[in-house]
């Protein structure tokens, strides 16, 4: 059984590098991650590997995490809904195809809210949250994607390490959620529970407690002399059932036979030839790369550019360069699909394009003096943002806060356009710079993307999968929070720069007629709200049609507005459509004081609109 990365590509030489798992989840689109999850299983297949490890469900809840880049961000219904659709997409009709793999969702359960925002550190969460907030964002994938493989994470929630937890592994996942697949252990994680966790004094110990939690197969953890030795002398000394270890085995042999790997174990050596590099799978990257694009501001109109301007200035270490973001070793980093050389083909041929890394700021000053506008392409790249490189503050790197201020004071018009993992604090930027637009990590051909958002060919509806603070003291700074939380510091307010769910578009957007049908008392009927959205300007577009609910009195805290639907839509200009969601009543349940899931009943407030912040609102009543 081959197993290998492909978090947003097949890790390997001249495969098509998709963008990050950020970007998929800034399209707010799981057609897309449906499309995506298929072709990285294809890529994968024609090579001969049977599972990926991915998707990443873990909810982002401190930007400081390295790591966030790899999520679908901050929300669990967000994440929940995407990694529905790229499993989907991974695991196909069936597993015992040519273009199908195992999707192994990870980082069961909880990993991306660690203490401090480092990598593996302890995850503090009461039950409560971890189910209504980390669990949810797992579930569908489970439950509805039918997952065959579950990653069992490194850290330990609430001093329970996760690959000793059989109420995690056990209880929830196989009992209530019922699944059918493997566990396998993050990359040395059992033998955590040994050296790190201190839970047990032995190799031996820490692989009883894995196995008899309810992990099914190690990830190089130890040798496989130590490995097979420990379950051999477990069941000898009554650590381990045979049981356990039959039921270990027939998890992994299942899905084993599910590939078809006993009846066809070899690829068809013609078949990677039609996946690589494919145009098909291309087109999808570049598709993807628009839709992720977020508008975060455009003060008077300042975008789209005309592409007869006569002399523009592109200046930052992001300005030449595509960046892929970590997982991508396979792939090189390209020039030619950066922002520079990507504008200059779009633009008219009388336009002088300049171009400065920003490394030496008054030379790049001097050129911004003799452009008629500046786009500045900062932000952060491999070993600043990924795996391992957590940070303790969200402030641009390095110069680039110098180089943005000393290129803002030339008075030159500046738009400012951000490659990154993770939120950055831009207070100034917001507060000075004209026009923002996010990037994230773009992909292999994020610079063409980037060009033709800029400049009017791509009208940009990406929507953020992820709250912008102010500043690293805000944190956590989610959108879902308890109503006790405060509104200010001394040194400031709580509110967020940039709203989860908030991005702009080339073209605006009306809401009207907001309905709500709420079935009447003992029914189990959906809620079924419904609104007008039309587009009142003069461009098509799209707009992500956002619908939170809270609830007004509860028997435990809820958070002030939970995302429950969404829906991306294409309009002409003039054209109106009316969407409809079917809310199910079980999306309003709660984790109650007595520990069990319940609808209560109440009343219930529906917010719909184009982010977190506002729309129309109205109430209905569950009897």
């Amino acid at each position: 059984l081959f197993i290998e990365e492909g978090l947003h590509g097949y890790m390997d030489n001249d495969e098509i590098v998709f963008p990050q798992s950020i970007n998929l989840a800034a399209t707010w689109n799981p057609d897309l991650a449906r499309q995506t999850g298929a072709a990285i299983a294809a890529q994968a297949r024609a090579n001969g590997v049977d599972m990926i490890l991915g998707p990443v469900l873990d909810v982002a809840r401190d930007p400081r995490w390295g790591r966030a880049e790899e999520d679908f961000g901050e929300d669990p219904y967000l994440t929940g809904q995407l990694g529905l659709s790229y499993v989907q997409g991974m695991q196909g009709d069936s597993l015992n195809t040519d273009h199908t793999v195992i999707a192994e969702p990870k980082h069961f359960v909880g990993h991306g809210t660690p203490e401090g925002g480092l990598n593996m550190s302890p995850v503090h969460a009461g039950e409560r949250e971890v189910r209504s907030i980390m669990l949810k964002s797992f579930e569908p994938a489970v439950r509805e994607g039918k997952a065959m493989g579950i990653m069992a994470a490194y850290h330990d929630i609430d001093g329970v390490p996760c690959t000793g937890n059989p109420w995690l592994l056990n209880k929830v996942l196989r009992d209530e959620w019922g699944f059918q697949g493997f566990v396998l252990s993050d990359l040395g994680a059992i033998r955590r529970l040994y050296d790190t966790h201190h839970v047990v004094d032995s190799p031996t110990n820490a692989v009883m407690l894995a196995l008899n939690a309810g992990v099914d197969m190690q990830f190089y953890d130890f040798d496989h002399e130590t490995f097979q030795n420990a379950i051999i002398n477990g069941l000898k000394n009554g650590q381990v059932s045979e049981a356990t270890v039959n039921q270990a085995v027939a998890r992994i042999l299942r899905v084993k036979f599910q590939l078809g790997l006993f009846d066809h174990p070899f690829v068809d050596e013609n078949l990677d030839a039609g996946v690589r590099n494919s145009q098909s799978q291309a087109d999808l990257a570049l598709e993807t790369a628009r839709q992720s694009m977020c508008l975060l501001k455009n003060e008077n109109n300042l975008l789209p550019l005309r592409k007869g301007l006569q002399r523009v200035a592109i200046i930052g270490p992001n300005a030449n360069i595509a960046r892929l973001g970590d997982y991508s070793e396979g792939a090189q980093e390209s020039t030619a699909q950066g922002m520079f050389e990507q504008i200059k083909r779009l633009v008219s041929t009388n336009t002088e394009v300049l171009f400065s890394d920003g490394e030496n700021i008054q030379d790049a000053v001097d050129l911004a003096k003799n452009a008629h506008i500046v786009i500045l392409g900062l932000g952060e790249w491999h070993g600043i943002s990924g795996e391992g490189f957590d940070r303790s503050d969200l402030n641009l790197p390095g110069k680039q806060e110098e180089l943005l201020e000393a290129v803002v004071v030339t008075g030159k018009p500046v738009v400012l356009v951000l490659q990154n993992g993770r939120p950055l604090s831009i207070a100034w930027a917001a507060r000075h710079i004209p026009a923002i637009l996010e990037a994230w990590y773009p992909g292999e051909f994020g610079g063409r993307a980037i060009a033709e958002t800029l400049f009017g060919d791509n009208n940009p509806a990406g929507r953020l999968p992820i709250t912008f603070p102010r500043s690293v003291g805000q944190l956590p700074d989610f959108y879902n929070h308890f109503p006790s939380r405060k509104d200010s510091y001394i040194e400031g307010d709580t509110s967020p720069l940039f709203v989860f769910g908030h991005g702009l578009s080339y073209t605006t957007f009306k809401y009207e007629n907001l309905d709500i049908i709420a079935p009447s008392t003992n029914n189990a009927d959906d809620v079924l709200v419904s609104c007008k959205i039309t587009n009142t300007g003069q461009r098509a577009g799209d707009e992500v049609a956002q619908l939170y609910v809270h609830q007004e009195t509860a028997s435990v805290v809820t958070p002030v507005k939970t995302l429950k639907g969404f829906l991306r839509i294409h309009l002409q200009p003039k054209e109106s459509k009316t969407v409809t969601f079917h809310l199910k009543q079980s999306d309003l349940a709660v984790w109650n004081a007595n520990q069990q899931w319940q609808v209560e009943p109440g009343d219930y407030t529906i917010t719909l609109g184009k982010d977190s912040a506002g729309g129309l609102s109205a109430k209905f009543t569950l009897k």
